[in-house]
C-alpha cells in the first residue's frame, strides 16, 4: 500500500512539475484524480509523483500529451510487446529530424541574408529587402 497525504506542493517541489501544471494534467485525465483531505486538498502518493516524474521527463523529450497518454497506458501493462512505444518513439525521432532539417534550412537563409547585406543605408539592406519579398529567399522550407 502506497502513502497518501503528499500535498499537491510537496509533489510539485518533488517531482519538478509547476502546481498549476498538476491541475491541467488531472483536469485533461493524464493524472488520475487523487482522493480529497477533509479540508479538500489533494492527496497524493508515491504512485501519483511517479506518474508526474514521467510526464515531465516524457515533456522534457518532447512528446506531445497525445503520445504520453498512450504511453502511460502501455506502462500500465508491463508483460505486453514494446512494439507500440517503439512505433511512438520512432515517430518522435522523425519529427525531431525534420524540425531539425527545417531550423538548418532557416539557419542558412538568415545567414545568406547577413551575409548579403552591405551593412550600409536600410534602403540598401539585403535582409530588408528579403523579408520583404519572399521570393527573394532560396528555399519554400521556412
Amino acid at each position: 500500500m502506497t502513502h497518501r497525504g503528499i500535498s499537491i506542493g510537496e509533489a510539485a517541489r518533488q517531482t519538478g512539475v509547476k502546481v498549476p501544471t498538476i491541475r491541467f494534467y488531472e483536469q485533461i485525465g493524464l493524472l488520475p484524480a487523487p482522493p480529497r483531505s477533509e479540508g479538500n486538498r489533494r492527496q497524493f502518493d508515491e504512485k501519483d509523483l511517479s506518474r508526474l516524474a514521467f510526464i515531465r521527463h516524457a515533456r522534457e523529450l518532447g512528446f506531445e500529451i497525445g503520445d504520453i497518454r498512450e504511453l502511460l497506458q502501455l506502462s500500465e501493462e508491463p508483460q505486453s510487446s514494446c512494439h507500440e512505444a517503439d512505433s511512438i518513439a520512432q515517430r518522435h525521432v522523425a519529427e525531431i529530424k525534420e524540425r531539425i532539417a527545417r531550423l538548418q534550412a532557416l539557419s542558412e537563409e538568415l545567414q545568406r541574408m547577413v551575409d548579403e547585406c552591405g551593412h550600409g543605408k536600410v534602403c540598401e539592406c539585403r535582409v530588408i529587402q528579403i523579408l520583404a519579398d519572399h521570393s527573394k529567399c532560396r528555399s519554400d522550407v521556412h
